[in-house]
């Protein structure tokens, strides 16, 4: 008979009516569980159990097990551009020029630093982790209310002496079946980044969601299962109205944000059609999350996409976003 180990991280549970999230501080501050309207709507693996990953791990590391983790100050691993030829418009610190930044960022890589505090409306648990290579401060506060939604409060601060520009996105991974349908605004702009076993245009090709043009023919990407029997690509949708949902069967996942500081989100679909590695089996998963920036990399957020955001010296940015369950 097999036994399966006691996890070696610790956890912190917080509830409220029929919504409960479980964080593990230990392991980059990852979500482990989050279960709004009674349903547990994160992904996870029974045969990768979580763990801290390492500073710099090879691509794929960060979706492995699944869960939710916070991608900063970058999504790939990329390094920066040298301050020299076509770069030298982007006035990139000469603090940043050529520095090289691990895949999925700092924060995953690190144990967060980690505390409870109640207040008037209940009780938030904040996440805190301190840049390795650039000079910020980053915090995630989170809170679960009575009414079953999960409003998550970030900041970061800039204590550098140079601008710091910087991709921010939440990775939180669903499972992908038969029943998912993903709601964004009809007509909102859609940018491939990645493509694997689809054609979608390539890299950068634009569409309007949800329909987008696949090998001469209309997609429906709001229904990921049907697109093809096996496939990847990870997206870029702009969104104005800073919101989008999630619907399984009758279950409704809801995310809203600010678009001053989140103006699209990222959506990856693995469909069985990429793995990090060739002798592991490609998962069927999909992750969804709120971005300040596109594309993964901040090297052609800075370039070619246009797309980075930036802190100025002593500078602070606070956003918010808010998940709820329903039917």
């Amino acid at each position: 008979m097999s036994t399966v180990a006691a996890p070696s991280y610790g956890t912190a549970e917080l509830r409220a009516g029929d919504s409960r999230v479980v964080i593990a501080p230990g392991l980059g501050g990852k979500i482990i569980s989050m279960q709004l309207a009674g349903r547990e709507w994160l992904w996870s693996d029974p045969k990768r159990p979580h763990r801290l990953a390492r500073d710099g791990e090879a691509s794929g590391s960060i979706e492995g097990s699944g869960g939710f983790d916070e991608c900063f100050p970058t999504i790939a691993e990329c390094s920066l551009p040298a301050i020299a030829g076509r770069y030298s418009t982007l006035h990139l610190p000469n603090a940043y020029s050529g520095m090289s930044l691990p895949e999925g960022g700092e924060l995953w890589s690190q144990p967060a630093t980690f505390a409870i505090e109640t207040r008037g409306d209940g009780v938030y648990a904040s996440c805190g982790w301190v840049g390795e290579r650039m000079p910020y401060r980053f915090v995630r506060a989170l809170y679960v209310s009575g009414d079953g939604s999960v409003t998550m409060r970030y900041g970061v601060s800039n204590d550098g002496l140079d601008r710091l520009p910087y991709v921010w996105c939440s990775q939180p991974f669903f499972p992908l079946t038969k029943q998912t349908r993903i709601e964004m605004p009809d007509g909102a702009r859609v940018r491939v980044w990645r493509q694997h076993g689809v054609d979608l245009g390539g890299v950068g090709a634009e569409n309007r969601w949800p329909r987008v043009a696949a090998a001469g023919k209309l997609i429906d990407l709001s229904r990921p299962d049907a697109i093809a029997r096996r496939f990847a690509c990870r997206l870029f949708v702009d969104l104005p109205h800073a919101q989008a949902s999630i619907i399984e069967g009758d279950a409704r996942l809801d995310v809203s944000f600010e678009s001053a500081h989140a103006p699209c989100v990222q959506l990856w679909i693995n469909r069985q059609g990429w793995s990090s590695t060739p002798k592991r089996k490609p998962a069927t998963h999909f992750s969804l999350g709120p971005a300040s920036g596109a594309p993964e990399s901040l090297t052609e957020a800075l370039s070619t996409w246009k797309g980075a955001q930036w802190l100025e010296p002593g500078e602070t940015k606070e956003w918010t976003v808010v998940w709820s369950g329903g039917r």
